[in-house]
């Protein structure tokens, strides 16, 4: 088969690279950015202990010692912005920090734990290419802080032969721009539900990380006027276990019970665990939570802002279904101008309901109070 043809069977060489950067960073694997004559060697550092450190500071040495072109030879923490201004480090951008004489247990702490220091380290921005390597973590679901060391020029090829994945800024840049809308639908098939009647599944794949989204569609809505629409991020511990320190399971029920009295609609169900943080993330954050910081405060500890999620996937789910104009039901305004932003006519919002308990108060104030959400009631904590 001629080599042109091989390269149309893999598709765009650039989503390829990042793809299979990512499965190396989840893995636990460095990768490297490759910027001109640059190259970064780049990994997570929930992924690094003491061996693995050692072998990063020692091809950092040696990077400086083969005449690395670059800002600074030396192996530096990237951490995400949040946890960066925790840190001390003024303004919205990541920060670096030089790693000299840091053991594996105390960047850990550094870089999630409550209370740490940076024993008189000193944080500096970070650089474009700092800052793509932490994209490619926080793309693979694992906490936004990651380790960057500095290649000697030309070092590229040798790596490649020990079997390590390279991808390009301008790749990274390419994907996070454009991937993750380019979905497709891949299956279908009706699933009547309880309480509702007929239902169809469509499962929808692409966007960041090839995962699955569905859409549920609710009787059957006409694409030639405003549908209800309802976009549910999934939450592991609501929807299936019922879990009383949130509103997501009674929201996700109530809007499909909802959605069929008034005549049919649309779920989108999508694979945002956590606020965009991923199930790992989320439980840490429960950990947080438990020792008395609220929803926000707890993502902001482990590096995260206070929403990581995207919905212009989601307005092209809708539109692949032949949805442009829909009435949502959310408590969200973030999600009602993210829709408008991606193209679609938000006729009307409407509020959505879920039961308060002892466990959820804290959790819908910090929603109402910090970020915005339309939460009807007398909320108390």
């Amino acid at each position: 088969m001629p080599d042109s043809n091989l390269k149309r069977l893999l598709g765009d060489p650039r989503e390829i690279a990042v793809e299979r950067a990512l499965a190396e960073i989840r893995s636990g694997r460095p990768v490297v950015i490759v910027d001109g004559e640059t190259r970064l060697l780049t990994i997570a550092v929930e992924s690094v202990d003491d061996a693995m450190l050692a072998l990063l500071m020692e091809t950092g040495n040696a990077a400086e010692n083969n005449g690395a072109v670059a800002e600074n030879n030396t192996a530096r923490l990237v951490l995400s912005p949040p946890r960066a201004r925790l840190l001390g480090f003024p303004g919205p951008e990541p920060a670096i920090m030089a790693l000299t004489g840091v053991e594996a247990n105390a960047l850990h702490e550094i870089v999630s734990h409550t209370g740490a220091h940076l024993d008189g380290q000193k944080l500096e921005p970070a650089n474009d290419r700092q800052k793509y390597a932490l994209d490619l973590v926080r793309l693979a679901y694992l906490l936004p802080a990651a380790i960057t060391v500095p290649l000697a020029s030309g070092k590229t090829e040798g790596v490649q032969h020990e079997g390590m994945v390279c991808v390009t800024r301008e790749a990274i840049r390419h994907y996070l721009e454009n991937v993750i809308t380019s979905l497709r639908i891949v299956a279908r098939a009706p699933v009547p539900l309880e309480e509702v009647g007929d239902t169809e599944f469509v499962v929808f794949r692409g966007g960041e990380g090839m995962r699955d989204q569905i859409a549920v569609i609710i009787g059957k809505p006409n694409p030639n006027e405003p549908v209800y629409v309802r976009l549910h991020s999934a939450c592991l511990t609501g929807d299936l276990f019922g879990s009383l320190k949130c509103d997501c399971g009674d929201q996700l029920r109530g809007t499909v019970r909802n959605i069929a009295e008034m005549g049919g609609g649309i779920l989108l169900y999508l694979d945002q665990e956590g606020r965009g943080s991923g199930i790992a993330n989320k439980i840490r954050a429960y950990h947080l939570q438990h020792c008395g910081y609220d929803t926000f405060d707890a993502d902001e500890i482990l590096g995260f802002g206070i929403d990581q999620r995207r919905f212009d996937f989601a307005a092209a789910m809708l539109r692949q279904l032949g949805h442009t104009s829909i009435r949502l039901m959310t408590n969200n305004p973030g999600k009602v101008l993210a829709l408008q932003e991606a193209g679609l006519d938000v006729v009307s919002s409407h509020p959505v309901k879920a039961r308060l308990t002892l466990q959820n108060a804290g959790y819908l104030v910090a929603k109402r109070d910090r970020a915005g959400h339309k939460i009807e009631g007398d909320l108390k904590t």
